[in-house]
Parts: C-alpha cells; sequence; structure tokens
C-alpha cells in the first residue's frame, strides 16, 4: 500500500517531468533538431533534494554527462531556475548503474566536440589575475579551450576579418577599436575567436586580468550577486579586468537591470583604456528590446561579420582535420561531398566527418561515401536546399540524354520509362509531395504508378550496381 509520502514523491515527480517537457522543448527550438536529439533529448530528470535545492539529471555515459555540462549546464540551471523556484542547483552526472564509455577526443576548431565551447550561452565565468586568484576565491583554471586557438583557426575570404579583427584586440600594441563585435551565425566560429583573443592576450600580456563568459551566465552570477547583498563585490570584480569577453550577448536581451550594470562596466572599461570583446548571432542593431544606451556602446567600435563558409572554406576545414585521423582514410569524394552538402553552419560540417570517422573506427567499417549517406541522415535532410519535382525531372533527362517531355508522354520503350521511374522516385525522396501530387506532375498518371516506381527502384539499387551509381550520382548533383 503506498503512503502519504510516496504519493508525495510521485506528484513531484509528475510535476518535475512536466517542467522538463516544457524546458527541454524550449531547448529544441533554440538549440535544433540534431542538437537537441543528440545530447538534451537521452536527459533524464532525477530526484530533487528540498534541503539543498540540487536536482539532479543523469544521462547514459560520462562522455555525453561531460559534453552536456561543458556545453549546457549553465543553460538548463537558468530554466530549471525560472521552471520551479525552489531549485538552486543543477547536477549533471552520468545515471547511476550505466556503464562509462571513455572520452573520444573528437573536438572541433569551430567548438563542435565534447570539449569545445557553444557558440550558446554556457561558457563558465572565469577570471585570471596572476599572483592575486586565491585571494579574489577564484578559480586557478583559466577556463579556455586549449584547443579554440588561433592557430587552429582556418581563415578563408569568409571569415577573414573577424580573425584579423580579433588578432589585433589581442596584440600588445593598443588596438584602433574597443569594443570589438563579432557578428555571426551559429556555429560559424565566433566562439572560437573569443577563446583565441584570450589566448593571445594572455600570452602577450602574463599578468593581465581576463573576464570570460556567456550572457546567460553574467545574468546567472548578476541575479546571485543580488539576491545575496553582494552587489559592490560583483561590480568592483567586473571593473578589475583588463580583457572583458561577453559571449552571446543577444541573450542578456530585456533583463533592464542587467543591462544598466553592463552599461556602466562598459563605460570603466573603456575609460580605463581597457579592452572589450562581444559576440553575437546578430548585428547590435537587431537586437530587439535592447537599452539604446547600451546600444551604442555594443555599437561605437568595430562590428565584424562572419559570414557562412563558402564550399572552399569548408573543403579547407574539413582536410585540416583529416591529421586528427591518421592513419584511417577518409576518400576525397567523401570530402567533396560533405563540403558540398553540409552548408548550414561549420560546427554541423566538422560534427559530421567527427561522427562518420568515429562510427567507422568503432565497427571496423572503411570510410565510404555511400557510409557517409547512410550515418549522417539527419545532418544531410537538415543542410539540403528545397528541390522542386521539375528540377528533378530536368536534371534526370539531362542524365540520361532524353527529351522532357518523356517525363509526361505515355511511351513505355524501357529508354524513357526507367528514367521516369527513377525521376519519380527522386521526387519521393527529395520532396515532400505525395504519392498523387507527383503522378499529377507526370502526365497526370495514377498514385499507384509512382507507388510502384519508388518500390521498384528501391528494389534495384540493392541488385544492380549500376542503377544505384546513377541515383548516387543524381543525388550528388541535385544536392549540390
Amino acid at each position: 500500500m503506498a503512503t502519504k509520502k510516496d504519493g508525495v514523491e510521485d506528484i513531484e515527480a509528475v510535476n518535475l517531468a512536466a517542467d522538463w517537457s516544457d524546458i527541454s522543448q524550449g531547448l529544441r527550438k533554440d538549440l535544433g533538431h540534431q542538437l537537441h536529439s543528440q545530447w538534451i533529448k537521452p536527459i533524464q530528470v532525477g530526484g530533487f533534494c528540498k534541503d539543498t535545492g540540487t536536482l539532479d539529471l543523469f544521462l547514459p555515459t560520462e562522455f555525453s554527462a561531460n559534453w552536456v555540462q561543458d556545453r549546457f549546464a549553465d543553460r538548463l540551471s537558468l530554466a530549471w531556475k525560472i521552471a520551479k523556484s525552489d531549485i538552486r542547483n543543477v547536477r549533471i552526472q552520468v545515471h547511476p548503474g550505466r556503464r562509462k564509455v571513455p572520452d573520444m577526443n573528437l573536438g572541433s576548431d569551430y567548438g563542435s566536440g565534447p570539449s569545445a565551447a557553444n557558440d550558446g550561452a554556457d561558457s563558465s565565468m572565469i577570471a585570471v589575475a596572476a599572483g592575486t586568484i586565491g585571494e579574489q576565491g577564484f578559480t586557478s583554471s583559466v577556463g579556455l579551450d586549449p584547443s579554440l586557438t588561433f592557430a587552429a583557426f582556418v581563415t578563408g575570404e569568409t571569415n577573414i576579418l573577424g580573425c584579423n579583427a580579433a588578432q589585433r584586440m589581442a596584440a600588445t600594441e593598443t588596438p584602433q577599436f574597443s569594443p570589438l563585435y563579432l557578428k555571426a551565425a551559429t556555429g560559424q566560429g565566433k566562439t572560437h575567436l573569443m577563446h583565441a583573443i584570450g589566448h593571445a592576450y594572455l600570452a602577450a600580456h602574463p599578468r593581465s586580468r581576463i573576464f570570460y563568459c556567456s550572457a546567460e551566465r553574467f545574468m546567472v552570477e548578476f541575479v546571485q550577486a543580488l539576491k545575496q547583498n553582494q552587489m559592490i563585490e560583483f561590480k568592483a570584480r567586473l571593473r578589475s579586468f583588463d580583457l572583458l569577453l561577453v559571449d552571446d550577448i543577444q541573450f542578456i536581451i530585456g533583463k533592464a537591470s542587467a543591462q544598466e550594470e553592463l552599461l556602466y562596466t562598459i563605460d570603466a572599461l573603456l575609460a580605463e583604456g581597457k579592452r572589450l570583446v562581444f559576440a553575437a548571432d546578430r548585428a547590435p542593431q537587431a537586437l530587439d528590446g535592447v537599452e539604446p544606451r547600451l546600444l551604442s556602446r555594443l555599437s561605437m567600435g568595430l562590428v565584424a561579420d562572419i559570414a557562412a563558409a563558402d564550399i572552399e572554406l569548408r573543403r579547407k576545414i574539413l582536410e585540416s582535420k583529416l591529421t586528427r585521423f591518421a592513419p584511417l582514410e577518409v576518400p576525397a569524394d567523401v570530402i567533396e561531398f560533405l563540403a558540398r552538402t553540409i552548408t548550414r553552419n561549420v560546427r554541423e560540417l566538422v560534427g559530421g566527418l567527427n561522427k562518420l570517422i568515429a562510427y567507422a573506427q568503432l565497427t571496423g567499417q572503411t570510410v565510404s561515401l555511400q557510409l557517409a549517406e547512410e550515418q549522417l541522415t539527419d545532418i544531410l535532410s537538415a543542410n539540403r536546399r528545397r528541390i522542386t519535382i521539375d528540377e528533378i525531372q530536368r536534371t534526370v533527362c539531362q542524365f540520361y540524354r532524353i527529351d522532357r517531355s518523356e517525363m509526361s508522354s505515355k511511351r513505355r520503350a524501357r529508354a524513357v520509362v526507367r528514367p521516369r521511374q527513377v525521376a519519380m522516385y527522386l521526387s519521393k525522396v527529395l520532396t515532400p509531395r505525395s504519392y498523387p501530387e507527383i503522378g499529377r506532375k507526370f502526365g497526370g498518371r495514377d498514385h499507384s504508378t509512382v507507388i510502384h516506381a519508388v518500390r521498384l527502384i528501391e528494389d534495384l539499387r540493392t541488385r544492380d550496381a549500376d542503377m544505384d551509381g546513377d541515383v548516387r550520382s543524381l543525388l550528388r548533383q541535385l544536392e549540390s
């Protein structure tokens, strides 16, 4: 028979599960399907200790627990504190009894690996002060990812301005501009450059004091200082640094008191000739809800755009990774395929290569184009541009050297029927169109005809190497 205590615990568990459902859905919108499915969805909500205010979140492996801790601890903590006011701490750990999996060093230069910092408000607040760290109570660790340096940053036409500006900000001589505002979409390298600035500045100024945090982490620290009546100490600490680095500044939008404190901090540091670097996924003028005076401070230095990597840069980035995996061989056609198809951001690009190579190493398979297509389905689907049935028909007709009118004709000669069936198959694979919609685009054919064509080509691909080769070639043309 259940006790009253058991009933209370059951209700608590149901409430936590409901809160987690809301938090998880919000993170899915922020992070995208791929990151959410791989790292957030496996999280299980554990027990909540009211005495300590600690909530346990469990992941299946040590690898995933460490990765989520490094990237999303602050975001998860803030979300839970908002959802449930009596939660003071969130503890991320391996689920009890689960097997620990050794860490694989698959980090990327652009922050896609487990050890790298995220372009999304998750990095810990750090402070560096030679000889005074212990007195201040700060950690003795610099807190910057050692792999994210200027030497490891691959440059091209789309990111050279941001890289050069970042190097100038870290140089020994006084920069011509401050603050530096790095503007880039998710996964294009802005967090890498912020870490690189920190490393280079510390190398050039060994006794300097550096402050690095995400805007979300800034909010957490600000709220805690406010609640604990420690605002004087918080302000003094902020204004004692030589280099201030704040990532994902868009997450500070709408917090009037925090904006005001950041504004005063910027003014104080600029007045003393200190250096400031901010990063966001949009230009300062596009920050909705930002206080006008703060907006003017963010815009007064240099706003450096980091555009999406073009295909040449994507090739260079992939090739720069290959030395890490020697002697594993990655064919040139696989690199070209990844560079042409994964175009949304560099993090997904390098993450795709990492996933492919990890799978090959763990299963003993050879890296090939077929393996890439099979194992990177989610990434490839997310990066596919919208392809039309007209485009498919035109490409298939060019490939098989037949007239475009044959896609709708009633001719049943094999030289015409097979290309038409391939086009129907590709239309189903590459577009969201239904069988009847596809049939109408092929001369008003019945949906059963389209279903037959799709099943036939699927079967032929497994038995006929030439047919499989034709389809793969057409897929590459249509997706490039």
